[in-house]
């Protein structure tokens, strides 16, 4: 895998493949960027991906604690290394918040902004003390406890009551995560701002992917924000919770694949 290194991190570490116009994808939280894994190659076949490890996820060395604007600054540096002016930008979960970040502080290298089950909004206050607790538990020797019941429950009932094996190995990489990584992460979703107007002010198409059965950013909240920007696109995903690249690849596949070809011929020339 290339690496670079950045103030944050002096190992950052990316995949890049495939060939074609360049299609960002940054993971959630507790993953790195093999949560990508069941799309990449499907995907690859049409783009040329860029698949980051946060600082502190995967292969990325942590050096310090880290906000959301400086992962995002990290993203900004593995593009300019690969000499690439303008991306599709598509990011899950805390992956979104990441890419909110990049589109507030650099909307010009922005071709689309796409949000698999993510949100611009900030942390509420119940949100914040919910995440300073889970920090207490993990100071405290509780990352499996918090792992186990925190990762399952980014699934559909049904999704894994038939596929308990890729819940498992799910549970079983976020274990492989350093307590500080969790932590840091945590922090810096707790500190992060409301980029509601990153959509108000868009020159670029935005995509929302939105989990019928998602259990930790309601499809009905992220609706609220469907129509800030000019040109949306929103997909739903029946009996899905927060992980389609699980649950549902074929659908995450065809809309990003969708997506990124629009946001590329309409806004950054033919391909």
């Amino acid at each position: 895998m290339p690496e670079i290194s950045t103030s944050v991190s002096s190992h950052l570490f990316y995949r890049k493949m495939g060939s074609g116009p360049v299609l960002v994808l940054l993971h959630g939280f507790p993953e790195s960027g093999t949560l990508w894994r069941n799309v990449w190659d499907s995907l690859s076949a049409s783009f040329t991906l860029i698949v980051p490890d946060f600082p502190g996820s995967g292969n990325s060395v942590l050096e310090r604690e880290t906000t959301m604007e400086e992962i995002a600054a990290c993203v900004k540096a593995i593009l300019d290394a690969e000499n690439t002016d303008k991306a599709v930008i598509a990011g899950h979960s805390m992956g979104g918040y990441a890419a909110f970040a990049f589109a507030a502080a650099y909307p010009d290298r922005v071709a689309g902004l796409s949000l698999v089950h993510s949100t611009p909004d900030a942390d509420s206050e119940e949100k914040k003390n919910t995440r300073l607790k889970v920090i207490e538990l993990i100071l405290k020797g509780g990352k499996s406890a918090f792992i186990n019941q925190m990762v399952p429950d980014l699934f559909s009932a049904g999704y894994k009551r038939s596929n308990p094996l890729p819940v498992k190995n799910q549970v079983d990489e976020a274990m492989l995560m350093r307590d500080a990584s969790l932590i840091n992460f945590y922090r810096a979703m707790i500190g992060r701002k409301d980029t509601t107007a990153v959509l108000e002010s868009a020159r670029f198409p935005v995509q929302w992917m939105l989990g019928m059965e998602d259990t930790v950013i309601s499809y009905k909240k992220i609706l609220e924000k469907c129509h800030k920007s000019g040109i949306n696109f929103v997909s739903f995903y029946n009996n899905c919770g927060h992980m389609s690249m699980f649950e549902k690849p074929e659908q995450l596949v065809t809309d990003l694949r969708y997506f990124a070809n629009y946001s590329y011929d309409h806004h950054c020339g033919a391909l």
